[in-house]
Order: structure tokens, then sequence, then C-alpha cells
């Protein structure tokens, strides 16, 4: 009986434990949503609230007379897909190669796409610049992309290489005598395997490139270029000031995309690992 006890004391702990980390986490978003909708009497309240008293639409009406949210949101999103759709397109290949060609080069190269996530981007800027100057693609969405997709393809590649380990070996073998050659198998066979993958994979792209402020800022200089994030910074006064009921207006909507995403794509890639382990 007592070790009974125990068993449910322990289990009830880590069901607080893993409540109070929630908290934790949703604490920042929960906080701006009640911002956002608070009249500006309540922002400058000496006692805040959790929950507007009053509340209002005032600041996400404000926000998009004050920025050209619309615009901004286009030109992240545009950013956001394409770079998902060339990265994962990139990646589905050479993570292949890596996965099933081992070798002392492969092994090196997987040591330098995890080594790479460790430079800063100001080590970065600098050459990136000069090497888009020379393309013409300074102050363009399109020379953006190429620096997102740059930046997501160690990380792609490295978890992609991990979901094409995991496919057994057997069914290629299979494939190959079919007659299949090594491009027929990677689409036929072992591309629709990893589904969760390719799935997980574009969304990891897709958020950080939706999220991604530094590059966005010193690569776009006409405003009807920049992306949401650096539209986000205009709120904020010349000596730092920030404008904060729209601003957290604005910064709400800027949350929305990448929640919907991911509440779209998350049954699909639970539901993908578990029919992927039946299979096996």
């Amino acid at each position: 009986m007592s070790a009974f006890r125990t068993r449910g004391a322990a289990r009830a702990g880590q069901y607080a434990a893993l409540l109070a980390y929630l908290l934790f986490l949703a604490f920042p978003f929960l906080w701006l949503v009640s911002t956002a909708f608070k009249p500006a009497t309540e922002l400058g309240s000496l006692h805040p609230t959790w929950i507007p008293k009053d509340p209002t639409l005032a600041n996400f009406r404000q926000a998009f007379d004050e920025q050209p949210l619309l615009r901004a949101a286009g030109n992240s999103l545009f950013a956001a897909v394409a770079t998902a759709l060339i990265a994962v397109a990139v990646a589905t290949p050479m993570a292949y190669v890596l996965a099933r060609h081992r070798s002392r080069l492969t092994s090196a190269a997987t040591g330098w796409v995890v080594v790479s996530q460790a430079f800063p981007f100001v080590l970065l800027i600098i050459p990136l610049f000069l090497v888009l100057k020379n393309l013409h693609l300074i102050n363009s969405l399109p020379g953006l992309v190429l620096v997102y997709v740059v930046w997501s393809l160690p990380f792609a590649l490295w978890m992609l290489t991990g979901y094409v380990r995991a496919v057994p070996v057997e069914l290629e073998e299979a494939a190959a005598v079919d007659g299949a050659g090594r491009m027929r198998t990677l689409v036929s066979v072992t591309a629709p395997l990893l589904a969760p993958g390719l799935v997980a994979t574009a969304l990891f792209a897709f958020v950080t490139a939706w999220n991604e402020f530094f590059f966005a800022l010193v690569l776009l200089k006409s405003p009807e270029k920049q992306t949401l994030p650096v539209v986000l910074t205009h709120f904020l006064g010349a000596e730092g000031a920030a404008d904060l009921g729209p601003l957290a207006a604005a910064a709400f909507l800027a949350t929305l995309p990448s929640l919907v995403v991911f509440a779209l794509v998350q049954r699909r890639i639970t539901g993908g690992m578990l029919a992927g382990a039946v299979k096996s």
C-alpha cells in the first residue's frame, strides 16, 4: 500500500511539474494576448491585471492604421513558404546520400553541418551581403529567401538524415530488384515513408523564416519589401518608448500563422510516426 502511494505521489509530482513548465512557457503569450486587448488606461495602470476589465479592439485598429501589416505579412508569408519548399527539396536528396553512403567524408560533412549552426549571425552578414550584392539580390525577397534556405539547410539536413536512416534498407533493395533506379527509389519508395520528417522539416524552416529579424533588417531597405518582424520595430519611438497597445496587437497577429500551421500539421506528424512504427 505504501509503495502504491509513493508511485501515486511521484506521478502527481510529475504532472504538477509538467503543468508548471507549460504555464512558464505560455506566460509570455498569455500576457501578450491580455495586453493586446487592454485600453490605454489599463496599460498605464500601476496594478496590472491578467484579464482586461474593459476589452477593446482599438489597439488592432491603430496597429493597422499606423503600419502596413498586411503587406509585411504577405512578404513574410512568401519568404517563409518559399524557404520551406526549397529547403525540403534540397535537403531530401542530400540527406539520402549522407544516410545511405557512410564514409569519412559523409561523417565529416555531418559534423560540419552541426558545427555551422554555432556560427553567430554577425560573422555571416558581411560575406552574405557581398555575395548577394554581386548577384544583384540586395533589397529583394528572392535574395532573402536564398539566405533563409542556406541558413535552414544544416538543421533540415541533420533532421532528415535521421528519418532516412529509420527507413528499412530492404525496401530500397526490393525496389532495385524490380528495376528501379536511385532517383525512382527515392521518389516512389523512400519519400512517402519520409512524410512525417518532410512535414516537420518544412515546419521548422517555415517558422524560422517567419520569425527571422536580423537578416531581413540588414538586407531589405525598401519599406514595401520589409517583413513583419522588421515592421514591428516601427512601433518603437525614437527614444525606445514602445507604443505598447498596438505593438502587442501586431505581435499577437504575427504569432498566429505559426500557431495555425503547427496546429494543422502536428496531427499528421504524430499519425505518420505511429503508422511507421506499426509498419515496422
